[in-house]
């Protein structure tokens, strides 16, 4: 078993995804180009040096292009439920190395133009070997007759709320304050993978995550807006104690949720009995 698994491990690394690739390599090439910018400034060369920065700035805009492309495309795939990204920067990546290549080798390079042609679409394609293109498809699963746009907006929203939460909560200085938000934060996140999973439960859920994500970030709002010094052990332990309260609530919520799941575990499978009687 271990034997498996170390090989598994192998493979794995071997054979790492796209997406998981970063432009790095883009950022190396750049190395060579910057050397010979400064050798034909230092050298006088001025047309010289014109024509190899030109090709310096396309080629750095064709790695900042990736590096964002990977990093969009990382999300996308890193998120249960979302659209295709707008922007197909490694696409746009891709035909600019193409372009890079041609005007290094036709322009600064002063090599003939078909072969030129012949080398910036070979990189090009090269480009897209390696790297991908963008995902084109929408990751929507079956929502019911709730709208996709709706699910997406409110998840977006409660996670930028959670994140203000999170940036607030780390500055709070009471220990044990801070360790209680910090778990609610957390099985609040565990609410919406659960609701990314069947977006059909945003229908019940949706009030719940308005009401106690965006309380928990205005609570800690609050409480950093207020010098602790003015909070006295009365307040703190009224605090505590909501935080409390709060943390139940979401794993009531939780609970409901997964129960709900089960719910429909089970009228599907009556139902597959009942095609399979027939």
């Amino acid at each position: 078993m271990s034997r498996h698994l170390n090989q598994a491990k192998r493979i794995t690394r071997r054979h790492k995804p796209r997406w998981k690739r970063s432009g790095t390599l883009l950022y190396l090439f750049l190395i060579p180009l910057f050397v010979s910018t400064v050798v034909a400034l230092l050298g006088e060369h001025y047309g010289h040096f014109v024509e190899i920065g030109i090709g310096f700035a396309l080629l750095l805009a064709t790695a900042t292009l990736t590096t964002k492309g990977i990093a969009q495309e990382t999300v996308y795939h890193e998120t249960i439920i979302t659209r295709a990204p707008k922007i197909p920067y490694k696409t746009m990546a891709m035909v600019l190395l193409g372009v890079t290549v041609i005007y290094l080798a036709y322009v600064a390079g002063s090599k003939p133009l078909l072969p030129a042609l012949f080398v910036g679409l070979l990189g090009a394609a090269g480009y897209g070997l390696y790297y991908g293109l963008d995902p084109r498809h929408d990751k929507l699963p079956d929502m019911g007759d709730i709208s996709p746009d709706l699910v997406l907006q409110t998840l977006k929203e409660a996670r930028d709320t959670l994140a203000e939460a999170e940036a607030n909560t780390a500055q709070i200085t009471d220990r044990i304050l801070q360790d209680k938000i910090e778990n609610a934060i957390e099985r609040a996140h565990l609410i919406l993978t659960t609701i990314q999973h069947d977006p059909k439960d945003l229908r019940v859920a949706r009030k719940f995550l308005v009401v106690f994500v965006d309380g928990i970030a205005d609570v800690t709002r609050r409480y950093n807006a207020v010098d602790a010094e003015e909070i006295d052990p009365q307040m703190q332990q009224r605090l505590h104690d909501l935080i409390d309260d709060v943390q139940n609530r979401f794993d009531q919520e939780l609970a409901r949720l997964k129960a709900n799941n089960l719910f429909d575990l089970d009228v599907t499978i009556d139902a597959l009995k009942a095609q399979v009687n027939h």
